[in-house]
């Protein structure tokens, strides 16, 4: 019969991912004729416990790129998106959310311009992102032990006689 430990360590105690679509607007100082690009990046951003619940809070930074005046004249205008986001994740094995819990937050998709439009001095754009969020915490196992240990191999080199009547041949016996 075998004997059991536990062991305690850290593991990913509940894991889940979210997709965010959101709207926002700049406001410029010209009208706009075309939106020549639109760029997300500076992307921030950091997991917490909230609860029963885990945030995210970030920022990144938006550079719409557009021209003005029948597209003879170009600008670029630059906005700070400050997000904080909530996650209801499962948690694994009746596991808690404690102080000694870890979160982790990974990007699965970048915060990419999905959308852009123009209404007067208006730029509207949609910025879509993924999360994924990872919870680490204290864990205990069970392992199987075995009392019983392997017996040792001997290990015998091998010396063919060849070598053997060569050693005999180079000894001189006058050092001896």
């Amino acid at each position: 019969m075998a004997a059991y430990k536990e062991i305690v360590t850290k593991a990913i105690i509940g894991k889940g991912k979210k997709s965010f679509k959101n709207n926002y607007d700049i406001e410029v100082e010209v009208e706009p004729s075309t939106v020549l690009g639109c760029w997300v990046i500076n992307h921030k951003f950091k997991g917490y416990k909230s609860g029963e619940q885990v945030g995210v809070s970030g920022s990144y930074d938006v550079n719409i790129w557009y021209s003005y005046e029948n597209d003879s004249k170009t600008m670029v205008v630059n906005k700070k998106i400050e997000y904080n986001d909530t996650f209801n994740v499962r948690l694994r094995n009746q596991a808690d959310l404690s102080d000694e819990t870890d979160i982790i937050v990974r990007p699965l998709y970048q915060p990419n311009c999905s959308d852009v439009r123009i209404e007067g001095n208006k730029i509207h754009f949609t910025i879509e992102k993924e999360l994924g969020v990872e919870i680490v915490g204290e864990t205990k196992m069970k392992i199987a032990i075995e009392e019983d240990e392997d017996p040792w191999d001997i290990i015998e080199d091998e010396v063919k006689e060849e070598d053997l009547q060569t050693i005999d041949e180079e000894v001189k016996e006058e050092y001896l």
